[in-house]
């Protein structure tokens, strides 16, 4: 089989397509012929050494996929062979097979293509932890969402507004906030050309957000925090931007507000069954047309390098997938 293989830290390009041997499943695991695998932010960082987590080299990047069963291990009940499913994996999705815990794999509901499989797992179920678990949002409450038109934050307005809150949405272009506009979002504010506090105090009637979603970092965290509601909750979701903001601790204590990290890997290790909950929530909500993945490019297995380069640009609005 064929696979995308890390052999050294570095940048896209470095990647190189290697024959493999097909894999076998062990103890609890589940071999997956992969139909279609999400791309991710986090896999351009993790390929050049600067995520969270460091992979043993060499190794195969991407953690979300959809495709049928080849082969199942012992112990494995859950699922057979020839069974279609969607799985989150720590790494290996990149290629025409991935080994998985069965723990990790679902069915996928009838109907449902493996593109539209393959992105909800990880910018779904991240968008869900923040918004649903960590956030607490509720219906009448109003979430700014920062770099609004990628992966997380589409999945993030169409999230608030399942749960009956008001979405605004910030973004780089005028072109990217017609795409928040489709997937639900009340108001927007373009933060290249506009002033983020007055908009953000325009948008609220000078009340500020009540939920903050940041994805980006940089510069813009310190002005969207400094216009944050009383009693408001921030969501710490990752750094787009490459640059960690420091945040004066003052501005916690003025507005009663909290800094809420979310790291939706680790959650989902540590509490697979509430992960699992969730999940369900949101095929729920799909199957009832409240939420929908925007698949915005598909790219062949030998491709997988200008996938990650285009979605480090920042070119990629909602997702795209590897088809192997």
């Amino acid at each position: 089989m064929k696979a995308v293989v890390c052999k050294a830290w570095g940048l896209p390009d470095s990647l190189e397509v290697q024959e493999l041997p097909d894999l076998v499943a062990g103890l609890g695991e589940v071999v997956i012929e992969v139909k279609a695998a999400g791309v991710n932010f986090p896999d351009v960082l993790i390929i050049q050494g600067k995520y969270q987590v460091k992979p043993a080299l060499p190794f195969t990047p991407g953690s979300e996929l959809s495709g049928v069963v080849r082969a199942v291990g012992d112990g494995v009940a859950s699922v057979k062979v020839g069974d279609k499913v969607i799985a989150f994996t720590a790494q290996g999705a990149f290629a025409q097979q991935v080994v998985a815990q069965a723990a990790a794999v679902m069915p996928m509901p009838p109907g449902m293509d493996f593109d539209t499989a393959a992105a909800i797992t990880l910018t779904y179920g991240t968008s869900h932890h923040a918004v649903v678990d960590r956030a607490g949002l509720k219906a009448g409450e109003t979430m700014l969402v920062l770099g609004a038109a990628g992966g997380v934050g589409l999945a993030a307005i169409e999230i608030g507004k399942a749960l009956g809150a008001r979405v605004i949405a910030a973004a780089s272009s005028d072109e990217k906030l017609a795409v928040c506009r489709a997937h639900g979002a009340d108001d927007t504010i373009n933060y290249t050309t506009a002033d983020l506090r007055e908009a953000i105090k325009a948008a609220t009637g000078g009340k500020g957000p009540d939920v903050i979603y940041d994805p980006v970092g940089g510069a813009y965290s310190e002005a969207a925090f400094r216009s944050i509601g009383w009693r408001g909750r921030y969501l710490v979701v990752g750094f787009a931007n490459g640059e960690i903001p420091k945040l004066p601790w003052n501005l916690m204590l003025l507005k009663g507000a909290s800094v809420v990290g979310v790291f939706w890997g680790e959650f989902a290790k540590r509490e697979p069954k509430a992960n699992m909950g969730a999940m369900r929530q949101l095929l729920g909500w799909l199957a009832e047309g409240k939420i929908k993945p925007r698949i915005s490019g598909r790219y062949a297995l030998a491709d997988t390098a200008t996938a990650l380069n285009d979605m480090a640009a920042r070119k990629v609005t909602g997702k795209v997938v590897i088809v192997p």
